[in-house]
């Protein structure tokens, strides 16, 4: 009886073959991790000191804050299994930033106060759409040896 490795089981074997936090990707975990912080401290003080104001806004900061939280964790875990599921949320995320951009270019008063992807990420220096893209290129580069 034959018992094959999975992904993981080869790239510890083989000391981590294209690890996602290596090169670019040193920076990209940086650069979630401000994120995170930026996201989760803003809708945690807000949600606690004046959601009625902008329930949908405060609560989509949160969100964001979730999901930047996912991706870095994937990143700093590395192997294939969380180079994919990196790779969705990264995807989910784009799709979250662009939609919400766009609502809220479309319908503002839909928004009494920002989001973290109000106007694509205007309020943080476009990074909010600027990252996703980055991060599934790199994620798409940093396939194992293996793959």
């Amino acid at each position: 009886m034959t018992v094959t490795p999975n992904d993981e089981q080869v790239e510890r074997r083989e000391g981590g073959a294209r690890k996602l936090i290596s090169g670019p990707g040193t920076l990209l975990v940086w650069l979630y991790g401000v994120m995170v912080v930026g996201a989760v401290s803003r809708s945690v003080v807000q949600i606690a000191t004046e959601f009625d104001h902008a329930p949908l806004a405060y609560s989509l900061s949160a969100a964001a804050g979730v999901v930047y939280g996912f991706i870095t964790y994937s990143l700093v875990r590395g192997g294939e299994r969380a180079r994919k599921a990196a790779l969705v949320c990264c995807a989910a995320e784009l799709v979250g930033v662009l939609t919400v951009g766009t609502w809220t270019l479309a319908d503002p008063s839909a928004f009494p106060d920002t989001t973290v992807w109000s106007d694509y990420g205007m309020g943080y220096l476009f990074i909010p759409v600027l990252l996703p893209i980055t991060a599934m290129f790199w994620l798409r580069t940093a396939r194992p040896a293996t793959a």
